[in-house]
C-alpha cells in the first residue's frame, strides 16, 4: 500500500473539508492559519496528489422518495472470472447502486443499494440483478434506520 507523506497543516486543512466541503478559500485560510494563496496552494497539491478524490453534494435519498436502503451480498458462479468485467460493468452503470466492493468469505459481492420501496427492490433484484451473467444468489438486508454515514477518514491518530 501506497501512502504519502502530509504534515499537520495538510491534516487540518483536509478535517475542514471533510466536514464543511462548501467553505470558501478565505476562511480555510483563516482556519489553519496561513495566507490564501499558500491555502490555495496546498488544496490544489492535494487535489493533484489524488488525496481529495472528488467533490460531491451528499442527498438526503429518504425526502426524494427512496424509502428503502438494503446490503445485498452477491455470490457468483465458480469460474466467474470469465464475467468479472462485465459485471463490474453493469453493476457500475445500475443507479441503485450506491456502493459495490468485493469482499472476502462466502461471497463475493457487498452492493448498497436504494430503492423508492420494497416492490422496487424486489424487481431490482430479481429483473436486474439476478439476471446479470454469473450471478449465483443474492441475499439482502434491508436497513432499518441509520446510525452513521459518512465518508470522511479518520484523519487524527
Amino acid at each position: 500500500m501506497h501512502t504519502i507523506d502530509i504534515d499537520r497543516i495538510d491534516v487540518r486543512l483536509l478535517e475542514i473539508l471533510q466536514s464543511q466541503g462548501r467553505i470558501s478559500n478565505l476562511e480555510l485560510a483563516e482556519a489553519i492559519k496561513l495566507s490564501p494563496a499558500q491555502t490555495l496552494r496546498r488544496h490544489r497539491r492535494l487535489e493533484e496528489m489524488g488525496v481529495i478524490k472528488c467533490y460531491e453534494t451528499r442527498l438526503d435519498a429518504q425526502l426524494l422518495g427512496f424509502g428503502v436502503v438494503a446490503f445485498i451480498q452477491v455470490t457468483m458462479e465458480r469460474g466467474h472470472v470469465r464475467d468479472l468485467s462485465k459485471f463490474k460493468r453493469m453493476i457500475s452503470e445500475l443507479t441503485q447502486v450506491q456502493e459495490c466492493f468485493v469482499v472476502t468469505g462466502d461471497i463475493d459481492y457487498m452492493l448498497k443499494v436504494v430503492a423508492h420501496d420494497l416492490k422496487a427492490l424486489s424487481e431490482f433484484l430479481l429483473d436486474t440483478l439476478m439476471r446479470i451473467p454469473g450471478v449465483s444468489g443474492v441475499k439482502s438486508s434491508v436497513c432499518l434506520d441509520e446510525i452513521k454515514c459518512t465518508g470522511a477518514v479518520p484523519l487524527a491518530a
